[in-house]
């Protein structure tokens, strides 16, 4: 591999940032293509869908036979709440293979004692979430019921550019709450982007049950191509 093409496959690694590197199998030459790069690129196609899947391999193409190797930051999930559910999707989210950080002020949930294998933070979102860099490569749920945790947890959520974005509730507490995040200058738009109800609709009861439907969700909004993309290749 070129030098140039190393220095700056790390500095997209360092920066948490999807890139590829793409070698002809007949001239074995090489190149780089950057995440934000992928619309422009002749393989765009290819590279998106190897960008959904997360893994490298070996694709015949218009250019000839190429092989492709993603490199994808690790996804991770942070969750505010420190409740049963938590307790429950933490360790599906562990077994993906995802970073998982709890974030809830209340002490009494927030312990190693309730979640032994986790990062858990027992500070209010406006401290422990910044430090966090939260980005693309971040699910993001909010599972207290309380506003004074929840709300400012989503706007933090929603400046960045997480793929997925969900919260717990009934559509009652999803309306009031949608209240409160537009009287903080939020616009249906950036609404639009918070899955409510959480989960998908698998009828689940019990903790682990939402915790499976949550997860779920969660993996199809990172492997599938979004709706909209999707139904407009259609047409």
């Amino acid at each position: 591999m070129k030098l140039d093409i190393l220095q700056t496959l790390n500095g997209e690694r360092d920066a948490r940032r999807a890139v590829f590197i793409i070698t002809d199998l007949d001239s074995g030459a090489q190149r780089l293509v950057k995440a934000a790069d992928i619309a422009g690129d002749p393989l765009h196609e290819t590279l998106e869908k190897r960008l959904r899947m997360g893994k490298s391999g070996m694709d015949e193409t218009a250019q000839g036979r190429v092989f492709i190797t993603v490199h994808v930051p690790s996804p991770r999930l942070v969750i505010t709440g420190a409740v049963h559910i938590s307790q429950a999707l933490a360790p599906i989210a562990q077994m993906l293979g995802y970073d998982v950080t709890i974030v809830d002020p209340r002490t009494a949930f927030a312990s190693k004692e309730r979640f032994p294998d986790v990062t858990v933070l027992a500070e209010w979102p406006d401290v422990a979430l910044p430090p966090l860099n939260v980005d693309r490569y971040t699910a993001f749920v909010a599972l207290t019921h309380d506003p004074k945790i929840d709300d400012p947890a989503l706007l933090h959520a929603l400046k960045r550019d997480c793929f997925y974005i969900g919260a717990l509730g009934s559509k009652k507490t999803y309306a009031k709450r949608n209240d409160r995040l537009k009287a903080a200058g939020l616009t249906d738009t950036d609404l639009a982007r918070i899955h409510a109800p959480i989960g998908l609709d698998i009828g689940a009861i019990s903790p682990s049950e939402i915790a499976v439907s949550i997860m779920g969700e969660i993996v199809q909004s990172l492997r599938q191509k979004p709706a909209r993309t999707a139904k407009a290749e259609a047409a």
